[in-house]
C-alpha cells in the first residue's frame, strides 16, 4: 500500500509538472545575465530582493566592475551604494566582493560549475548554487526559494520547512533532467497565482490536481483579480 502511494504521488507530481509547463511554457530566470560571473551577483543581490529591482541595480554595477577582479578590488562604501536599494546591503557588497576574490584566488577569476565549490563562496548557499548550476551551465538543479518550498507543501510533496529536505524530497518525484524547469515553474506560479496568504485558487491550471485546492478564492472572477501579470517581475 505505502509503495502504491508513493507511486501515486509520483505521478500526480509528474502530472502537476506538466500543467504547470503550459501554463507557464517560456518560464524561465528572471534575472538579467550575460554571463556565469554576471548572474552568480545578481543572484546573490536577489535574497530579499524582486528579480525586478536586481535587474535595475544591475546594469550600472556591472557597467563599473564587469569582472572578478574589477569587483575584488572595488571600494566598499561604492559597492554599497550601488547595491543599496536591494536591501542588507552592507552584507551583500561584502559578499559580492568577497565572492569576487575567490574567484581569483582558488578559481582563476572563473565562476566554477560545481555545487561543491560554488557553496564555498561568500554569500553563495544551495539556492544560489542550483540558479547558477541550471542557468548558466545547463546543470539540473532544485531550487528551494520560499515560493519553492510552499507550493512543495501544498502539493503534498514534503512537510518538512528545511529547503535541503524539502529539495530531497522532490528529486525523489521529478526526472532529474527536469530540475531547473520545474525550480522555474513552481517559482513562476508561487510569484503569480500561489500567493502565500490568499491564493488565486479559482484561476489556478491545478484545481482538479492540487491537494490543497480551496485555502484561497476560490470564486473565478475575484481569484483573477489576484493574479499577478508578468510585468509585475520584468
Amino acid at each position: 500500500m505505502a509503495k502504491a502511494s508513493e507511486e501515486a504521488k509520483g505521478k500526480r507530481a509528474v502530472s502537476i509538472f506538466k500543467a504547470l509547463g503550459k501554463r507557464y511554457p517560456n518560464a524561465n530566470c528572471e534575472l538579467d545575465f550575460e554571463s556565469p560571473f554576471q548572474l552568480i551577483i545578481a543572484t546573490v543581490l536577489s535574497a530579499q530582493c524582486t528579480d525586478k529591482r536586481v535587474n535595475l541595480v544591475t546594469p550600472p554595477l556591472f557597467k563599473r566592475y564587469p569582472t572578478p577582479k574589477k569587483m575584488a578590488s572595488a571600494k566598499i562604501l561604492e559597492l554599497e551604494e550601488m547595491v543599496r536599494t536591494t536591501g542588507f546591503y552592507h552584507n551583500k557588497a561584502r559578499n559580492i566582493q568577497g565572492l569576487s576574490q575567490k574567484l581569483l584566488t582558488d578559481f582563476g577569476g572563473e565562476v566554477p560549475s560545481t555545487l561543491d565549490e560554488l557553496i564555498t563562496l561568500p554569500g553563495v548557499g544551495r539556492k544560489t548554487a542550483n540558479v547558477v548550476l541550471g542557468h548558466a551551465f545547463g546543470v539540473p538543479g532544485i531550487t528551494v526559494d520560499t515560493h519553492f518550498g510552499r507550493l512543495s507543501r501544498r502539493f503534498g510533496w514534503s512537510t518538512s520547512e528545511d529547503p535541503v529536505k524539502v529539495e530531497q524530497d522532490v528529486m525523489k518525484l521529478i526526472p532529474q533532467k527536469e530540475w531547473t524547469n520545474l525550480s522555474q515553474r513552481l517559482i513562476w506560479h508561487g510569484r503569480r497565482i500561489c500567493h502565500a496568504r490568499k491564493p488565486a485558487c479559482g484561476a489556478c491550471p491545478l484545481i482538479e490536481l492540487c491537494p490543497s485546492y480551496g485555502i484561497g478564492e476560490t470564486d473565478k472572477v475575484a481569484a483573477m483579480a489576484l493574479v499577478k501579470p508578468d510585468s509585475a517581475f520584468r
